[in-house]
C-alpha cells in the first residue's frame, strides 16, 4: 500500500506527538516531585524526551508531512505555560510541519486566559490533557464547561486521554474509559474533541443510532495502538462505523509512523480508507463546524 501524496507534497498526518522544553528535560526530577503523573511516566522504561527538532527529523525520515505537537499536561498551570511557549514556539519556526496543542488544567484560575492567549498565537486545539494527574472528571460538566465554552468560542478541539478499561496495567494507563468520554461527548456535543488511545474503545459503540448521534462530533486517534491491540482494530473501527473518525496519532517519540504502517496494512484495509484514516479525517476534524 502506497501513502497518499499529491506531487512531493506527503499528506500524512500525525496528530499526537509530545516535546518537551529543555528546561523541563533538565528538571525534570524536581518537576516529577509534584506532578506524579508526569513522573510516573518520565521515570518509565519506554520513555523518551523529545525536542521540536527531533519531530521534523522523524518526519523527515518517515515520510509524515504535518504532525500536531503537544507538551505535557501539568497541574501546575506555570509549568504548562512554559511548556505552550516552546509548543508555540517550534511551530512557528517550521514552516508549518508542526501545528501547536496546548494544555492547561481546566480547573485552575487563568486557565481560560491561557487558552485565549495561545489561540491568539495559533493554537489549534487543547491537549492531550490528562484528567487524573491533573484532578478534573471528565464526566462533571461542573468542572468542564468552562474549558468546553472558551474551545468552542475559539474554535479550538480537545484532545483527552483516555484508556481501556480492562486488559493489562501500564504507567500512565489510568481509569478514564469509553463512559466518561460518552458522558463528556453529552455534556458538550457542540465541541470537536479528540479521544486519544482509541477513547479506551468508546468507537465500538458508533454502532448504536442514538450513541453515534451523540458522538457526532468525536474523533479517536490512534496512540499507542501496537502496544494494546491486534491489526484488526483498524478493520473493527471501519466496520463499526467509525472509520471516517479515526485519526493516525503516533504518540511521539514513543512509537513512530513504520510501525503503525505496518500495523494498519496488516489490518487489511482499503487504500481509500488507509488515506482517510492517514489524512482526509483530520481535514474534517479541523474545518467542522461543530
Amino acid at each position: 500500500m502506497v501513502a497518499p501524496t499529491i506531487g512531493a507534497v506527503n499528506l500524512i498526518v500525525d496528530v499526537h506527538t509530545h516535546i518537551y522544553h529543555p528546561d523541563i528535560v533538565k528538571n525534570w526530577r524536581g518537576i516529577a516531585e509534584r506532578e506524579k503523573l508526569f513522573g510516573v511516566l518520565a521515570s518509565g522504561v519506554v520513555h523518551k524526551w523529545a525536542a521540536g527538532e527531533d519531530v521534523l527529523s522523524a518526519m523527515d525520515e518517515d515520510g509524515v508531512g504535518e504532525s500536531f505537537v503537544c507538551g505535557f499536561a501539568f497541574s501546575d498551570l506555570a509549568l504548562c505555560r512554559e511548556s505552550n511557549d516552546y509548543v508555540l514556539d517550534c511551530a512557528a519556526r517550521s514552516g508549518g510541519r508542526l501545528r501547536p496543542v496546548i494544555a492547561v488544567p481546566p480547573l485552575a484560575r487563568g486557565a481560560a486566559g491561557e487558552i485565549e492567549r495561545c489561540a491568539e498565537l495559533g493554537a489549534i486545539g487543547v491537549g492531550e490533557l490528562q484528567p487524573e494527574g491533573q484532578d478534573f472528571d471528565i464526566s462533571r460538566i461542573e468542572e468542564t464547561w468552562r474549558l468546553a465554552a472558551v474551545c468552542h468560542e475559539r474554535g479550538l478541539f480537545v484532545m483527552i486521554h483516555t484508556a481501556e478499561p480492562i486488559g493489562r496495567g501500564y504507567p500512565g494507563k489510568g481509569g478514564v474509559g469509553p463512559i466518561e468520554a460518552y458522558r463528556f461527548a453529552v455534556n458538550h456535543p457542540e465541541l470537536r474533541v479528540v479521544f486519544a488511545h482509541w477513547g479506551g474503545g468508546l468507537f465500538f459503540y458508533e454502532q448504536m443510532s442514538g450513541v453515534k448521534t451523540a458522538l457526532k462530533n468525536v474523533w479517536y486517534d490512534t496512540a499507542a495502538a501496537p502496544f494494546v491491540y491486534n491489526p484488526s482494530i483498524f478493520g473493527s473501527a471501519v466496520a463499526s462505523g467509525a472509520g471516517e473518525k479515526l485519526l493516525y496519532g503516533s504518540d511521539f517519540p514513543l512509537l513512530r509512523y513504520p510501525r503503525y504502517k505496518k500495523m494498519i496494512e496488516a489490518g487489511l484495509l482499503t487504500t481509500d480508507e488507509f488515506e482517510k484514516i492517514t489524512s482526509a479525517n483530520v481535514e474534517r476534524l479541523l474545518h467542522s463546524g461543530g
